[in-house]
């Protein structure tokens, strides 16, 4: 994770949070030079755990796709309640896909 910003975390959409560059095709995937998006911490660390970088490099490398995955609907219903000060735990998933 880079470096962090305060601003809107383009998955949850909460303001006023510190995000970091969240490389969509992860770089270890070949994504060094494409797209990318700003996510708060919670946000990009819970991606992380849910999923390889394989397949977020194939299956949900772009914030429509993200929003769309079933497991990551669950999650961003319970951040968005969530209060940009609050620290989130990360949760952790029964399988990593």
């Amino acid at each position: 994770m880079g470096k962090a910003t305060v601003g809107t975390c383009e998955l949850c959409e909460r303001e006023a949070v510190e995000r970091t560059v969240h490389h969509l095709t992860p770089r270890e995937e070949g994504g060094v030079n494409l797209p990318t998006a700003l996510l708060c911490l919670p946000c990009h660390r819970q991606i992380h755990v849910m999923y390889s970088n394989r397949e977020l490099a194939i299956r949900l490398n772009t914030i429509e796709k993200l929003k769309d995955d079933e497991e990551i609907k669950k999650y961003l219903k319970y951040i968005k309640k969530q209060p940009a000060s609050k620290s989130v735990p990360v949760r952790k998933t029964r399988k990593r896909r």
